[in-house]
This record gives structure tokens, sequence and C-alpha cells, in this order.
């Protein structure tokens, strides 16, 4: 019998990366600004900004520096209201708070994706947006762009989960004024930590750049154009540094990746829709079909559990485990960071109740992209078999 994989193991670093960080050791030069030019950040952004379509990229320390940099780079006045999704990672409030902030939340719909209604009616009490993709899943960026722009709302895209994925054939992070990605250890590409933002504004980059800690004159190593050397002469000592700059170590652990990006979109859509159709054949499982403009980038699967109660999803979830499958179900845990409830932190508190009924039946499993067919049977025939030790025998594949 094969054993139940390790969904959390990633691939291996490719060689190059290791030839590269063991010329950085034997230099010393990790920090991103000692060489005159082409430091493998600077390349790193360079290459970023070229596979993304964008004018300019900046790498940063995390995927929430780089959304903290972009609302301060917005220059958005102290108590200003961000409008974000209620199904996000933690990290996405946090960065709000961190600029000095207000995050206000609107509903999630069963798909995952924002809920326009709700989304249109908080609309003209904010200054900015912020659109998570959760978990790669793309809310309806047509009219979301089409509401932000006869508003004149910058829209701010957190791509954290969505490097790959793309809307009627454009890069997801390319849609709004700023796109940030993340490179921490479960996404498309591993550093263990890391973030990226894009855009075509040179004065929005110009200054998250100073403020990312490009002091004195380092903001002259960013590779750009006549519009983004006048913008830095503009902002030179006029911003606060926050000192969030990548290194090159990490950088050098990132860009040997970029190759193998196609292959790894290729395969996790491939994996998650192979799962996805045989979890699907379940009454009590349904997997969100994408939007119409929507080619995903997964390298997870998420699912809801249908016509269960609290006491049989709980009773799944531990059944999955004991076979070996973990199953994160968002709303269920008292510390679960994806869970607007636990964000005590917030300045003002907002009931969801569309989210929260997601929430509570909604599954997340991890298919790295390395998985077999073989692997990935095994992972879904545990889910099923799951569901039929609580609900009753659940058909066998290819029955």
């Amino acid at each position: 019998m094969m054993p139940v994989p390790n969904v959390h193991e990633a691939e291996p670093i490719p060689s190059a990366a290791r030839d590269a960080i063991d010329a950085l050791m034997r230099s010393g030069d990790l920090f991103r600004y000692t060489a005159p030019q082409d430091a493998p950040v600077t390349l790193l952004e360079s290459e970023f900004a070229d596979l993304l379509g964008t004018r300019y990229a900046l790498a940063v320390s995390s995927c929430s520096a780089a959304l903290f940099l972009s609302l301060k780079a917005l220059a958005l006045p102290r108590d200003a209201r961000v409008l974000i999704p209620g199904f996000t990672f933690a990290a996405v409030p946090s960065s709000i708070v961190h600029a000095d902030c207000i995050p206000v939340l609107c509903e999630v719909g069963e798909n995952y994706r924002v809920d326009i209604e709700d989304f249109t009616a908080k609309l003209d009490s904010v200054q900015a947006v912020i659109i998570s993709h959760m978990r790669g899943h793309t809310s309806d960026m047509d009219a979301i762009m089409a509401l932000c722009d006869a508003r004149n709302i910058p829209v701010i895209e957190d791509a954290a989960h969505s490097l790959g994925t793309t809307w009627h054939g454009r890069n997801i992070g390319t849609i709004g004024k700023v796109g940030c990605f993340s490179f921490q250890s479960y996404k498309m590409i591993n550093a263990g930590e890391g973030g990226i933002l894009v855009s075509d504004d040179a004065d929005l980059v110009a200054r998250a750049v100073i403020m990312s800690g490009a002091y004195e004159h380092n903001w002259k190593k960013h590779s750009g154009s006549p519009e983004l050397e006048q913008a830095f002469a503009r902002w030179q000592n006029y911003l606060p540094l926050y000192n969030l700059r990548m290194s090159n170590l990490s950088a050098a652990v990132i860009r040997p990746q970029i190759p193998e990006l196609a292959r790894r979109v290729r395969d996790g859509l491939a994996n998650h829709d192979y799962v996805a159709e045989r979890l699907n054949s379940s009454p009590y499982i349904d997997v969100p079909a994408p939007l119409a403009p929507e080619q995903r980038a997964p390298d997870s699967i998420q699912f809801n559990l249908v016509d269960l109660s609290d006491d049989e999803i709980r009773a799944f979830a531990a059944a999955s485990e004991a076979r070996g499958v973990k199953v994160q179900i968002f709303g269920l845990s008292q510390d679960n960071a994806r869970a607007f409830w636990n964000w005590q932190f917030l300045p003002e508190q907002l009931e969801l109740p569309k989210t929260r009924a997601m929430l509570m039946k909604a599954c997340d499993v991890r298919l790295p992209v390395r998985l077999t067919h073989e692997e990935l049977d095994v992972v879904t025939d545990i889910l099923l078999a799951s569901v039929g030790e609580v609900v009753g025998p659940v058909p066998v594949y290819g029955t």
C-alpha cells in the first residue's frame, strides 16, 4: 500500500540556487546595496517585472511588507478606511493597522470570492481597497475595477497565493495599481520568506523603494526609467525608512525557481482539477468552480462540506487526520488566522454572517505540485472515506 504523502514537504531548491548561495557565502555580499549594480535582488526585480509584464518591481522581506509599503506609498491619510474581503489571512488587516489605517471587511461568498453586492455597499465609505485572491481564488476583477475606477479608489492586489494565475489572460497582480506576492514556503516560489510588489506607477514605486530602506543614494541602484529617477529626486529625505529590504541570499534562492514556474503552474492546476473531479463525485463535497475569465495556479484545494452538521464536520476532520491527511477547516479553530472573528486587534469589529457560515464548512488541503497521480489518489481516497465514515458509504472511484 502506498504511504500517505507528506503534503507539507516542498520541492527541492534547484541546484543553481545552491551554487549562487555558495558564491555569496564566499563573497560575503549579502546586503542588496553592497554591489554598485546587478546584485541578486536587483536582478530578481528586473526578472520578475519582465515575468509579470510590469514596468517596476520591488523585492522586500515579505508580502505583508509589500502590502504595508503599498499603503504607505499611496499616501493615505491617518485612519483612512481600507476595504478587504472577510476571508483573508490576518497579515492583511495587520498591514492596514500598521499603516495607521482602518480595515473594513466585506462579505465573501461560498465560492471564496468577494460578494459584489456587499462590496459595492461599503465602497463609498473607504479610501482604498485590498483584494485578497485568497488561496488563489480570483474575485470578479472586472466588476471590482469598474466600481473602483468610477470612484477613483486605488486597488491593491494581494496576490500572495496567485503567482501564475491569469484573468482574461492578464497576470493577476497587474490589474490593480499595485500587486503584492509572497515567496513564503507554501507558495509557488519558495524562499522561506520574502515578498515583492509590482506596479507601473513610477511615483508610487519610488516612494516604496525609499521607505523600504534605500537610504542616502542607494535608490540609484534601482534600475528604472527617467520617470522613476525624477520621482526619486522628489522624495529623497522626505520619507521615513522602514528597512524592509530583501537580502541577496533570498534572491539567490528565488531566481533559479522562476524558470520552474510555468511547469509548477501546469502541474498544480492538473493536480487540483484531478482531485476536484473526484471529490465532486460525493454529494457531501463541493469544490467551487473557477470564474470564466480565471486560469488558476493552485498548489492546494479548498472545498465545502454540504449538509453536514457542526458535529459531523468535526468528525470528518478527525477521521481524515486519523488516516494521515490533516484538513484545515477555517472556522473551527479558536486561533485560525483566516477566521475574521479571531482578529481581536481590529479597531472596529464587524459581523459577516455569509462569510462566517462559509468558513465553518470550508476545508483546505495542500496539494504540492510534486505529487504523483498515485499520491493524489491516496489523499483523495482518505477524504472520501472520511466523509463516508461520517455520513455513510460514498461510491468508490471508478465504480
